[in-house]
């Protein structure tokens, strides 16, 4: 079997996300690329998570999008995916999700803005796709060009997009990026006297985004003493 190991995890990181709550049924999709080999492996359409195994998860080639091996049909996304392998080399993994609040958030079709320093798990501020129809390589065009620069992008009107290094980076990236715009919709919600939340400077967000990038991986000793 063709990049089994990426296979098991993606069949892992899909039952997780049903676990938790990040998905439900088979809505999302999950993916994987291999540089060495050229391929990418991704979830396929109309499979429940919970009942995925490994030879379900379809193999296709990068540059051309031809089906390689698996057993059923491709997530109707896999060009969303694609693309990012295809153009962007920091990006080795890409999650999709309908999460309730991302998604509720995307229909207002503007970016979500620094409503807290972990909004810099997927840049700056995150930018809202433009809406094209699920499945379309305009849609893949879309969030490609909102996510310029950034690990996350909002899908109009449909859900969320992270891309990461690794599965388990996209993961935690979705898992942020959805408490961010939980977090965003209560201030909306409760702002019935029009007092808007604060959001961040540009200047603290520039600072989150670099301590983010060795989060985990490196112990940040400070100058000054406490």
């Amino acid at each position: 079997m063709l990049l089994e190991e990426k296979r098991k995890e993606l069949v892992e990181i899909g039952l997780r996300a049903i676990n938790e709550g990040l998905t439900t049924g088979t809505g999302g999709n999950f993916s994987v690329c291999d540089r060495e080999s050229g391929l990418m492996c991704i979830t396929p359409s109309g499979v429940p998570y919970i009942k995925t195994k490994p030879e379900n998860i379809i193999v296709m080639d990068i540059q051309t999008g031809k089906i390689v091996e698996g057993d059923g049909i491709p997530s109707s996304e896999c060009d969303m995916h694609r693309i990012f392998y295809k153009y962007r080399t920091d990006i080795n993994a890409v999650i999709h999700t309908h999460t309730t609040y991302a998604s509720t958030y995307s229909c207002f079709r503007r970016p979500l803005p620094a409503i807290h320093y972990l909004t810099a798990f997927g840049g700056l501020e995150v930018n809202c796709a433009e809406y094209a129809t699920y499945g379309t390589v305009a849609l893949a065009k879309n969030a490609f060009e909102a996510m310029k620069g950034n690990n996350a992008c909002l899908l109009a009107n449909h859900g969320l997009l992270a891309g990461a290094d690794t599965l388990d980076m996209a993961y935690g990236i979705t898992e942020q990026l959805e408490l961010c715009c939980k977090m965003y919709l209560t201030c909306m919600a409760l702002s019935s006297e029009r007092i808007d939340p604060v959001i961040l400077p540009r200047e603290e967000m520039e600072l989150m985004v670099e301590r983010f990038k060795g989060y985990g991986k490196v112990y940040e000793k400070h100058d000054e003493e406490i």
